[in-house]
């Protein structure tokens, strides 16, 4: 599975940064995406992050089910839908046509893309208020997040900036990512299975990288009251930021 101590512990970090991104340092996701991607591939990488996500997923919502509902997860979910065909259509194009390289350029153009958002978000926050209340603005979101889910796992920003963008606070914004990306991704699981991108030797990768998902979820529960947020997403976007920038070169 590695070829080296030092890809294991890098393996094992990426894992711990799902962990992370799902306890509310969303931007660890992207770095997670990237590393992974540079280890496995592209296309490959889709099938072996999802069951990490869905076991962050079950382990995040029991510790944020008392912040936010399902009811705004459910005006997301038909728009999100439509951007998982389409992205499904997409992964299974780039791998049946063996596009490794146009495949690693179009995950760090998602990632990158979501740095974007991400930066915007800070920057622009009361513009971005206004845009979401127009009736469009949820169903871009919902579709852009369906899409840059199933291509990349990386859908963590457009969620995040729609949910911040119409004044939800922060707690109850993690309890609503939470139930939504767990919906999202089970229903991610046929179709990653349809395209033979998860199989017996990534569930054993997955298996093996538990633990520090795990314990990412819960590291990062206990940081998020404890360590500044901004001063973090600026880090980890300098870091998602460079590994985008090598698969686009």
């Amino acid at each position: 599975m590695w070829d080296s101590p030092g890809s294991f512990l890098l393996a094992v970090f990426a894992a711990a940064c799902i962990g992370l991104s799902k306890a509310g340092f969303s931007g660890t996701s992207l770095l997670a995406v990237a590393i992974f991607t540079q280890m496995y591939g592209a296309t490959r990488q889709a099938g072996l992050v999802l069951p990490m996500l869905i076991l962050a997923d079950l382990v995040v919502y029991p510790a944020f089910r008392k912040h936010g509902s399902w009811k705004d997860v459910w005006v997301l979910t038909p728009a999100a839908i439509v951007g998982l065909g389409l992205g499904w259509w997409l992964l299974g194009w780039l791998e049946a046509g063996g596009h490794e390289l146009l495949a690693r350029r179009v995950i760090g153009g998602v990632v990158l893309a979501m740095l974007v958002l991400t930066l915007l978000k800070m920057r622009f926050s009361a513009a971005l208020q206004k845009l979401a209340d127009h009736r469009a603005a949820g169903t871009a979101a919902g579709v852009a997040g369906g899409a840059t889910s199933m291509l990349a796992n990386a859908a963590g920003p457009v969620i995040q900036l729609y949910l911040l963008s119409r004044r939800i606070p922060k707690m109850e914004l993690i309890g609503i990512g939470a139930r939504f990306f767990l919906l999202i991704n089970l229903l991610k699981v046929p179709l990653n299975r349809s395209l033979g991108l998860i199989n017996p030797e990534t569930l054993k990768i997955d298996l093996v990288l538990a633990p520090a998902i795990v314990a990412g979820v819960f590291v990062g529960k206990w940081l998020i009251s404890r360590v500044p947020q901004r001063a973090f997403e600026w880090m980890v976007i300098g870091f998602a930021a460079l590994a985008s920038l090598r698969m686009l070169l």
